[in-house]
Parts: C-alpha cells; sequence; structure tokens
C-alpha cells in the first residue's frame, strides 16, 4: 500500500471514529436533555396521548380531559367554573408552559411522575395512571369571595389559622383557562390576555406585592409590644399630632384630623388608624427591629411556597429615619402580597403561632394511595407571644366594633379587623389601594378563619376609596362563608 492510500485510510479511520463518539455522547450524554426540551414535540404528543389527573377542590374534580378533533395531540385540558379557580389551577396548554398547580404537579398529573410507576409500568415501559391533586380550598369560600370582589380589580386570600390550609385563593379579574388549552385556538387567546391592560394572567393573590398601607400597623404593633416599648395595647404612646418625620420639614398627618391621635394607645390609633402612632413608633424602635418583626411573620422570605412560589413580600433595608417612619404605615417601599397579609391575621389568631400555609392537602397515585400529605407535615412556629397575640386581637376587634372596620361586623361571630388605604402613584396621583384584613370565630362551634382583601381599582370614586367600604365587605362574605354551618 503506497503511503497516500495509507494516510486516507488512517484519516478516514479518525473520521469513523469521531463520529462513533460523538453519536455516544448525544446518545447517552445529550440524550435526555434532547428529550426533556420544550421544543420536542414528542413531549407534547406524549402528554396529551392520555387523559390527564385531576385536581381536585371538596371531593369533585374541577378539572378533565377532552378528546381533541384534529392533529397529533389527543387529548386537552378542560376547567370546570376556570375563571373561579384559575388562581389556584392555572393552565395546562398544547403550547405554553403550564402554571400553578398544573405546573407544579405537570409530572404526577401526565403520569411521567416516578412514583407513580408499578412494577408492570416498569416492565412494559408504559406510561403509569396519572395522579390526583386534592387542594385545600373551600369551594363556599371560594365563591364567596369571588362575586364579592365582582368586576373590581383585586385578591382576596382566606386561611385557617389553625390548620394552615388555604380556604380561598381569588384574583381578579380573572380568566379562562380553558381558553389556552387547545393549540389551534390558544395563540389567539394569549394574545388578548397578554393585551389586556388589567393584567388577568397575574396572580393577585399570591404574586402581585403592593404597598400594604395601614394593615402594616399590625406588625409595628407586635414589635413595640415584643419589644416592650409599651407594654400593652391600652397605655398610651409619645406621638405629637401631626408628626413631623425626621430631618424633614413635613408633617405627617391623619386622614381624620378630629380623631383622637394625640399621645393615642396602639389600640385607639389602630381604632382610628393613626398615622402619627405608628410613623413614631417605627423611629423609636428602629428599622432592624421593625424588620426583624415583619421577617418572622414572613416578609422577605423569597422562598415562601404554598406549594406555588408566592412573589416577595418586601421590608426594605438601609433606611433614613423619615423612610423609617413611612414604613410604619405600610408605605415607601413596603410591599405585601394578601397571603402576606392574611398570615398576619391568621398569627394573631392562632395565639400568636404561625401554621404553615398550603393549598394543597395531598397528592395521590391513581389508585387514590396518598404520596404526599401536606396537611401531616405542616410546620406550627410561634412568632409573638400568647400575650401580644391575645392584645392585638382585642384591639382589632375594636376596629371592627367602634373603629373604621365596622362592614366587617357579622352575626353569631367574633371578628376583628384592620383597614389600610395605601397610596399610589407619584404624590398619590393614583387611585389608592383599598386594604383590609381581619380573622373571624364562630360563637356556635369556635371555627376560625382569617383573611385579607386588596381592591387596585374599582368604579368608586377616589373620595369613597377606603379599606372598610371596598375590601371589609368582601373578607365579610369570606369569612360568613367560611364560618357557615
Amino acid at each position: 500500500m503506497n503511503k497516500t492510500i495509507r494516510r486516507a485510510a488512517v484519516f478516514t479511520l479518525l473520521l469513523v471514529f469521531a463520529l462513533l463518539i460523538r453519536a455516544t455522547w448525544v446518545q447517552f450524554y445529550e440524550g435526555r436533555a434532547l428529550a426533556d426540551d420544550q421544543d420536542n414535540r414528542r413531549n407534547a404528543i406524549e402528554t396529551y396521548a392520555e387523559p390527564l389527573g385531576d385536581i381536585v377542590v371538596a371531593g369533585e374534580p374541577i378539572t378533565g380531559s377532552a378528546r381533541t378533533k384534529s392533529g397529533d395531540l389527543a387529548h386537552k385540558r378542560t376547567y370546570d367554573d376556570g375563571p373561579l379557580y384559575a388562581a389556584v389551577t392555572g393552565y395546562a396548554s398544547q403550547s405554553y408552559a403550564p402554571t400553578q398547580l398544573e405546573g407544579i404537579y405537570a409530572d404526577l398529573l401526565n403520569g411521567t411522575d416516578p412514583r407513580l410507576r408499578t412494577v408492570m409500568d416498569t416492565v412494559t415501559d408504559g406510561r403509569a395512571e396519572p395522579g390526583t391533586v386534592v387542594t385545600t380550598i373551600d369551594p363556599a369560600v371560594q365563591k364567596a369571595a369571588y362575586e364579592a370582589l365582582g368586576d373590581k380589580k383585586g385578591a382576596a386570600v382566606a386561611i385557617d389559622p389553625r390548620t394552615g390550609r388555604i380556604l380561598a385563593a381569588v384574583s381578579t379579574p380573572s380568566y379562562d383557562p380553558t381558553a389556552l388549552t387547545d393549540a389551534n385556538t390558544a395563540g389567539e387567546a394569549w394574545e388578548k390576555l397578554n393585551a389586556d391592560p388589567d393584567k388577568p394572567l397575574v396572580n393577585r393573590a399570591l404574586r402581585r406585592p403592593l404597598p400594604p398601607g395601614s394593615t402594616f400597623k399590625l406588625v409595628v404593633a407586635a414589635a413595640a409590644l415584643e419589644d416592650g416599648l409599651y407594654a400593652s395595647v391600652d397605655e398610651r404612646t409619645d406621638s405629637p399630632d401631626p408628626y413631623r418625620l425626621p430631618g424633614t420639614v413635613t408633617d405627617l398627618g391623619n386622614e381624620n384630623p378630629n380623631a383622637p391621635c394625640e399621645n393615642a394607645s396602639i389600640r385607639v390609633g389602630l381604632q382610628y388608624s393613626c398615622n402619627n402612632v405608628f410613623a413614631k413608633m417605627a423611629v423609636d424602635l428602629g428599622q432592624d427591629k421593625v424588620r426583624a418583626m415583619a421577617e418572622e411573620f414572613g416578609f422577605n422570605d423569597a422562598t415562601q411556597d404554598v406549594p406555588v412560589r408566592a412573589h416577595t413580600s418586601v421590608y426594605p433595608s438601609d433606611m433614613e429615619p423619615s423612610q423609617t417612619a413611612q414604613t410604619g404605615i405600610g408605605q415607601f417601599d413596603v410591599t405585601a402580597t394578601p397571603l402576606q397579609i392574611a398570615m398576619v391575621s391568621a398569627v394573631l389568631a392562632n395565639d400568636g403561632e404561625l401554621v404553615s400555609p398550603h393549598m394543597v392537602s395531598r397528592i395521590t397515585d391513581g389508585g387514590g394511595d396518598v404520596l404526599k400529605d401536606y396537611d401531616d407535615e405542616s410546620t406550627t412556629r410561634r412568632i409573638v407571644s400568647s400575650s401580644t397575640a391575645e392584645q392585638l386581637t382585642s384591639a382589632m376587634q375594636t376596629v371592627v366594633d367602634e373603629g373604621t372596620g365596622s362592614n366587617a361586623q357579622m352575626a353569631g361571630a367574633t371578628v376583628g379587623g384592620k383597614t389600610g388605604t395605601a397610596q399610589h402613584g407619584e404624590n398619590n396621583s393614583k387611585t389608592p389601594y383599598a386594604w383590609f384584613t381581619s380573622y373571624a370565630e364562630s360563637d356556635a362551634t369556635g371555627e376560625e378563619v382569617a383573611v385579607a382583601v386588596v381592591v387596585e381599582q374599582s368604579d368608586a370614586a377616589r373620595s369613597e376609596v377606603s379599606g372598610n367600604g371596598l375590601a371589609a365587605p368582601v373578607a365579610k362574605a369570606a369569612m360568613e362563608a367560611a364560618l357557615a354551618d
């Protein structure tokens, strides 16, 4: 063999070896990545080859599957009362990545979760029967809050303080997830929903943090009592009215100039929502102590899963004293989700303890066997002392019985609450946000519920925007449904 042929043979052999090495690399190292790629059509075909498992509310599925009329995707997702439960379920779409519970439990619901596989599935390499997601949602509470919000832009969250079970998670305006399930029609619906200025795809209950306004005064009051700055909610505070923000020439007044806010006690300060009391209290405590208490309640927690990842509620740092004063009334850079504010009321209603909030009770395999029980695995953590919780719930009762939260009064129940009206826009140029957070205990059964409501926008005149006027009636509707016999 001459030298030229020999060199050509060696070069060809090297090319063959290179191809074999590349093929081996793709098969054994890149194969999984290619298989899992969201653009791999085979994944969608496999996912929708069979009906998906269901999401269940109060023993009844609120999801289903239907045969498609054409194409290579045999089934599509369907929803019962889709707009009512959209903030809970999210959507499973043939065209877009799943969201909310549909996204978190996608593998369970499509049968690819390894925990679902039986011995026979392993032998035949078949797809397992899909599992089920059982939620903690109470349909009566969900519907009551949804209907009470109506055409307002806002959200509501209801929690059982003793168990941490989320009874309602409502976001309005809502959308029908069914519109996004079919690949043939999803594109048009997607464009329309994303172009909507009201942003119906945003989960306002869990993923839309806003300034909490005066509802945050409960956190400041808890910090003051826990720190010993004041021994009781009925001790008079050192609170000039108006209160000049430190280092400025700006006087902070109160919504009601005739309210008895000068040196008012915490009880009276909450009753009349006295800004001077809590702005001064935040400065006296200092930002570090207020932040520490806020973080005990759940602020600044970037891993708050219920199991949907909630947006972080924020208490800021590195502030000037004047800014710390503004945080005392839930302004400056303080933000919170309705979930977070509901957790504040839940802690106080539960003797100062926080039971980890969750909206999934359990997940099961295709045969109904429990794979994970979230109710049994919930944790309890003390946030404030029993004394602090008792005093603040008593003060919250005064807010409802004699103060700014009168629209939450209920027959047959003890109710406590706190209103909030948060500034919006530069120099408060836009319509304020209306908040209400509350708890109720049935006089007959002892059952409890904690609720937070925010109304971002309504058809009410600006002068009529208030936590008591807009948000408290929604909270009342949810609490009545939760405590109904």
